[in-house]
């Protein structure tokens, strides 16, 4: 049986995740579920929890990965709670563990997601226009090395068909 896709979802924690924020990322959770792709989440609230519960009612796998040593403390619909007791550090097993990655919006917490799986040439989309941390670079670099642009899209079916085509 060949590897699943692992797809990555970051964005705001619960402290900044609005209604918008939430839906998208539902509607991406649920379509990575539907493309028979894994679902990968820090595993908390906001984005996460969002994305997380998308993929669980459309029948998918979710797996979360969080900064603390207790598994009690992920999200109540990650099928598969890792528990890392490393805090942020975590933020760079989550973008190894991704074929790709989707980004919604998000704060500092997002933005290291984000330069991990760029410092290790991962495919990234990033949803337009929602005020995160991420907008300055959206539909560029993060620096001068070019490593891999950060695609642009407006939508969560062009977030979800984009990175598909990226990391197949």
């Amino acid at each position: 049986m060949a590897k699943r896709r692992q797809i990555l979802v970051v964005g705001n924690n619960t402290n900044g995740c609005t209604p918008e924020l939430e839906k998208i990322a539902y509607e991406i959770g649920s379509k990575i579920a539907k493309s028979n792709s894994v679902l990968i989440t820090g595993g908390l609230g906001g984005v996460m929890e969002a994305a997380a519960k998308g993929s669980n009612d459309a029948n998918g796998l979710c797996v979360g990965i969080i900064p603390q040593d207790d598994p009690k403390m992920a999200n109540n619909f990650c099928d598969i709670v890792i528990p890392t007791g490393m805090g942020f550090t975590r933020d760079f097993l989550n973008a190894l563990s991704a074929d790709g990655v989707i980004i919604i919006g998000g704060g500092s917490g997002t933005l290291s997601e984000v330069c991990a799986a760029y410092m290790s040439k991962k495919p990234m989309v990033a949803i337009r226009n929602l005020g995160g941390s991420i907008d300055p670079y959206i539909d560029g670099f993060i620096d001068h090395r070019e490593h891999v642009r950060i695609i642009g899209v407006d939508n969560a079916q062009d977030a979800v068909d984009t990175i598909l085509k990226l990391i197949s």
